[in-house]
C-alpha cells in the first residue's frame, strides 16, 4: 500500500488520496526526505514530501488569505516569481534590493529560480508553488544561511509561520543528524534546540512570507522587508 501510495503521489497529476492513513503520509515524507537528502532539487520528491504532510495545511493557508481583500488579490492574481523578469535585469537594480540580492544568490550559488510544472488548480496548490518559487528569498529576508544549520533554522521559522508539518518534521530530524557530527555532545543538543527554538518563536511572531507578492517588491531594500516582515532575531542562548 505504501508503495502504491509513493507511486500516485509522485505522479506530476496526482495527489495522496485523501483518506491516506498518517502512518502512510508519514512514510511517503520519510522516503521523499531520503531522496531529497541525495537530490535536493527533485521536484517530485520535493512536491510528495509537502502533499504527504501540508495538503490540508496549504488550504487552509488559503482560507485565511481569502479573508482579507489584499491577500486575496495575491490568491486571485497568482503571481509567478521571478515572472516576466530576468535575472540579468534584477542584477543591474542597486545593490541591497531584492532583486539585485536574488540575482546575485542565485550567481553566487550557480542555480536558476525554481519552475514549477504541476497544475495549479486550487488556492492550496498556488501557495505550494509560491512556497517553491520564493523560498530563496526567505532566506535572504530572514537571514538564516543556506548550510544545513541555515536550512534547519528556516524551517523551525516556516512551523511558527506557517505551520507546516513537513519543516517541523525536518526539524525533528536535525536532532540525529547532530548527534551524527558531534557525538553525545549535550551541550551542542541544547545550543541546536535553542537556535530552533528562537527560530520557532520569531517565525511565529512574523508575517505570513507567503502572504507577500514579492514581485512587486523588487526595487526594495532587503533591510527594509526584514524589518517589515520579520521579528527581529533573537539570541538563541535566551
Amino acid at each position: 500500500m505504501e508503495i502504491d501510495a509513493m507511486n500516485q503521489v509522485t505522479s506530476s497529476h496526482q495527489t495522496l488520496p485523501h483518506n491516506a492513513s498518517m502512518l502512510t503520509r508519514l512514510w511517503v515524507a520519510l522516503n521523499a526526505l531520503r531522496i531529497l537528502k541525495d537530490e535536493p532539487a527533485n521536484p517530485d520528491y520535493a512536491r510528495a514530501l509537502h502533499i504527504s504532510l501540508d495538503d490540508s495545511t496549504y488550504a487552509r493557508l488559503g482560507r485565511e488569505l481569502r479573508e482579507s481583500p489584499d491577500f486575496r488579490r495575491l490568491l486571485d492574481e497568482r503571481p509567478t516569481v521571478p515572472g516576466d523578469v530576468d535575472l540579468e535585469t534584477l542584477a543591474r537594480l542597486p545593490a541591497g534590493t531584492l532583486g539585485h540580492e536574488f540575482a546575485h544568490y542565485f550567481r553566487a550559488n550557480g542555480i536558476q529560480p525554481f519552475t514549477y510544472e504541476y497544475p495549479v488548480e486550487s488556492d492550496g496548490d498556488y501557495l505550494y508553488k509560491h512556497y517553491r518559487e520564493t523560498h530563496d528569498i526567505h532566506h535572504l529576508i530572514t537571514r538564516y544561511g543556506i548550510d544545513p544549520t541555515g536550512e534547519v533554522e528556516l524551517q523551525a521559522f516556516y512551523f511558527g509561520n506557517l505551520g507546516l508539518r513537513h519543516a517541523a518534521l525536518i526539524a525533528l530530524l536535525s536532532f540525529p543528524y547532530v548527534l551524527t557530527q558531534r557525538g553525545l555532545d549535550f551541550r551542542a543538543l541544547r545550543d541546536h534546540f535553542r537556535r530552533l527554538r528562537a527560530a520557532y518563536r520569531r517565525g511565529k511572531h512574523s508575517r505570513n512570507l507567503l502572504s507577500v507578492n514579492y514581485g512587486e517588491l523588487w526595487t526594495t531594500p532587503v533591510s527594509e522587508l526584514a524589518e517589515r516582515l520579520c521579528q527581529p532575531a533573537q539570541s538563541s542562548l535566551a
